[in-house]
């Protein structure tokens, strides 16, 4: 691991956080797109790109399980952004009874993440793969951002996916306490979020980033499901 130290925060903890949980479906809370409205999204993104290499910035999870195809990846870091654990889910890996938290990109600070170009030859079904996988309901759309971001090669300007959401769902400046005490506990049918915090660090630190606030977390994390999970003396 980066810097010699030991996730506290290990695959044997997250497997206790795992439980079976039925597939909701989609929130009714939340409107769908429709696939027109995917289409134009997609058509628009394309056209914002201005026939330019298309890169995608990612920090979570799309460094993990990126569905999409890249010729190329660069660490990158997104200035004046940094991730927050603000999206409230009662669905994937949450439950109405025990919602969970994900990932967002908030104001303020740094971020450092993985830039990863997609190829010119299919830009458009690329860029449906991308809508679909992260953007499901209306509320998202106004999540996508155009962002510049700094390679060692120099500047790009990449596409982020929840940057700066709003809305019901959102819950900014949380302490990280209160989010430890929910990525403990929460769990949907698509698996936990200690699961998700975990894959993320874990994969972070494969591409030699440390995210301060998410290390701090992951000990939080680690010793909750240990104190949920200590047996009676």
């Amino acid at each position: 691991m980066t810097g010699n130290r030991r996730m506290s925060l290990t695959a044997e903890l997250v497997a206790l956080c795992f439980r079976e949980e039925r597939d909701l479906g989609p929130d009714p809370h939340r409107p769908l797109l429709s696939d027109a409205e995917f289409d134009a999204l997609a058509e628009r993104i394309s056209r914002e790109s201005k026939q330019q290499p298309l890169w995608i910035f990612a920090y979570g999870s799309l460094i993990w399980k990126p569905d999409f195809d890249a010729v190329e990846s660069r660490r990158a870091i997104a200035q004046g952004w940094h991730r927050s654990f603000c999206l409230r889910l009662n669905r994937w890996r949450g439950t109405p009874e025990q919602p969970g938290l994900m990932m967002a990109l908030d104001r303020g600070g740094r971020c450092a993440g993985v830039a990863y170009r997609l190829p010119d030859d299919d830009r458009l079904g690329q860029i449906r793969r991308l809508l679909r996988r992260e953007i499901g309901s209306c509320e998202g759309v106004k999540a996508i951002r155009w962002i510049t971001v700094e390679t060692d090669q120099g500047y790009v300007r990449a596409l982020v996916f929840w940057a700066g959401p709003k809305g019901e769902h959102v819950s900014l400046k949380l302490p990280l306490s209160a989010v430890a005490r929910v990525l403990a506990r929460a769990c949907g049918h698509i698996g936990s979020c200690a699961e998700y915090l975990y894959l993320t660090v874990l994969h972070l630190d494969q591409h030699g980033i440390r995210d301060r606030n998410l290390w701090q977390l992951q000990e939080l994390v680690a010793c909750e499901i240990q104190s949920i999970h200590r047996s009676p003396s």
